[in-house]
């Protein structure tokens, strides 16, 4: 575990880049041309997350990967108590598919040290369901168990009313610690939502999840430092997001084998939650490399959920140049 931060500190850092013109993320579509030599390789945070965005679009150009495709956010944590962020469409709201599970995971614990929801076998199963085997039934009970709601028939206007401020408990606790541009009120399917569930979401979808990579990579960032509950509880979420990407598997969707962890060298650790559906693939992840790099990566991808290398290929130049960024904080 990694040193602490405050969360005033972690505030600013994280408010100077969500806030950035959003020129400077953005790619010059004639700039296509081969990989940086080593002589220009990138010497900032900001310039090593552009240029693994800019080359990852290159290379899937073929496939009509564009921007609005990919959205990434990088902190570098090798200085733990002044850690360095940049992102890539960091602040764009995205489906977020199953890395919503992380939230979930976090706000339980909250719950659970507030005295809010009782620890039981059965709670503990399904949180570990939830986020070791991205289990949607055991996401529909922990969200059940976080808001005192359950799925079923349409309900009278009224009922809703009151379901729907039941539902959105989450969404309150996250925005009481200055989260923005999320929402995180509804349960993940495997098929489709159906009944109040359905109505809840909107005719249009408008009242779906939804994350940014700024957000995603916070929320990380703090569990892996300690600080999401307390370290005790931290630690706890940790043990749930262990990964081991040099065991085998079959599974092209194995969260320890299918999106980041398909970058790394034999030897490193990874901590992550990954999401995927027919329209996404997403990897949230804590990276411990045997050079003594430790970074967040949270890579969002929309419309090309089929190319499983996106993800792997932004990690790859992450991992390989950033030994050439100098450690300090908001470059």
């Amino acid at each position: 575990m990694v040193g602490k931060l405050s969360t005033v500190t972690f505030t600013v850092y994280l408010l100077s880049f969500a806030f950035m013109p959003l020129a400077l993320a953005q790619i010059d579509a004639k700039n296509t041309g081969p990989a940086r030599t080593e002589k220009s390789a990138p010497k900032t945070l900001q310039e090593l997350v552009d240029e693994a965005a800019r080359q990852t679009l290159a290379r899937f150009s073929d496939k009509k990967v564009t921007e609005k495709n990919l959205a990434i956010t990088l902190i570098d944590l090798r200085n733990s108590q002044q850690p360095a962020t940049a992102s890539f469409r960091g602040s764009e709201p995205i489906y977020p598919a199953s890395v919503v599970k992380l939230f979930y995971l976090a706000a339980t614990h909250r719950w659970l040290e507030d005295g809010r929801l009782k620890e039981t076998d059965e709670l503990r199963r399904a949180l570990r369901d939830m986020i070791v085997d991205s289990s949607n039934d055991a996401t529909h009970y922990v969200m059940d168990a976080l808001t005192g709601t359950t799925s079923g028939v349409e309900l009278s206007p009224a009922e809703m009313q009151e379901w729907a401020m039941k539902r959105n408990a989450v969404n309150r606790y996250f925005t009481s610690l200055g989260y923005t541009g999320i929402n995180v009120n509804q349960k993940t399917y495997c098929e489709d939502a159906y009944g109040r569930e359905r109505v809840f979401r909107g005719p249009k979808g408008e009242n779906r999840n939804r994350l940014t990579t700024d957000a995603t990579a916070r929320l990380l960032v703090e569990i892996v430092q300690g600080r999401a509950i307390n370290s005790a509880r931290s630690t706890q979420m940790m043990e749930l997001l262990k990964r081991d990407p040099s065991a085998k598997s079959g599974d092209a969707d194995d969260q320890a084998r299918g999106f980041t962890g398909l970058a790394l060298e034999p030897g490193t650790r990874l901590w992550s939650k990954a999401g995927w559906t027919s329209t996404t693939r997403h990897d949230a992840a804590y990276v411990e490399t045997l050079n003594g790099a430790r970074f967040i990566l949270v890579t969002f991808t929309t419309d090309h959920s089929r190319e499983r290398e996106i993800i792997p290929t932004v990690a790859r130049f992450i991992i390989a140049n950033l030994k050439a960024v100098r450690v300090m904080s908001n470059e």
